[in-house]
């Protein structure tokens, strides 16, 4: 009954180029966004697979409609799959956030799972909302392979969660826009199989048929 995932993470935004926090606020993806998003739609055409997912914020949103173009897949929506909303740190550089509200990107900053941003959510509160989607999914799709568009601090909280890393320790691994990661859901639970191939971004593809 496994049902493997494909998450991906959606193309680099002007926003990602100025590295501003973006949460649920939305950023149109750059013109190197635009070619990572076309390079993973090229793969997925080389792939089967049964439905496409994605978050409903724009970037992601962007990134999934160019692969299913190319695909013929139906894109279906679901807020569920959004980035941790950030609140009052949204749209903001790391240098602006730490300067207007030092206390909450020093809690923002420290990882704390349970850590409310104020006007925003916490990691983990986000994490249960993509988990339950993604189970529903799974329940949806068995013995079947699921692409999803989605963003890079949900998937870290995946990654650290099928891993077992506490989720307030240093991330020592990169979360790369457009890449490609493998989860398979089974029996009740996640297993990570691959992590951050980015193959398809220097020109190669993956025969996953």
């Amino acid at each position: 009954m496994t049902t493997e995932f494909i998450l991906l993470r959606h193309g680099e935004t002007e926003w990602n180029a100025q590295e501003r926090l973006q949460g649920h606020l939305n950023s149109t993806l750059s013109p190197e966004g635009l070619r990572q998003a076309d390079a993973l739609a090229a793969r997925l055409a080389t792939v089967r697979f049964q439905a496409l997912y994605s978050s409903d914020l724009g970037r992601a949103v962007q990134t999934a409609s160019r692969i299913a173009a190319t695909t013929g897949h139906t894109l279906q929506e679901d807020a569920r799959l959004r980035e941790r909303g950030l609140g009052i740190l949204e749209g903001l550089t790391r240098t602006e956030a730490r300067q207007r509200h030092p206390d909450v990107f020093a809690e923002y900053a420290a990882g704390g799972p349970d850590f409310v941003v104020p006007e925003g959510e916490s990691a983990s509160q986000r994490l249960r909302l993509a988990m339950g989607c993604l189970e529903e999914l799974a329940g949806r799709h068995p013995r079947a392979r699921v692409v999803v568009t989605t963003h890079g601090g949900l998937l870290s909280s995946l990654f650290r969660h099928c891993l077992g890393i506490p989720p307030a320790t240093p991330r020592a691994f990169a979360v790369l826009n457009a890449s490609w990661n493998r989860f398979d859901f089974d029996a009740g639970s996640f297993r990570l199989v691959s992590w951050g191939d980015v193959s398809h971004l220097r020109g190669s593809s993956l025969d996953d048929t």
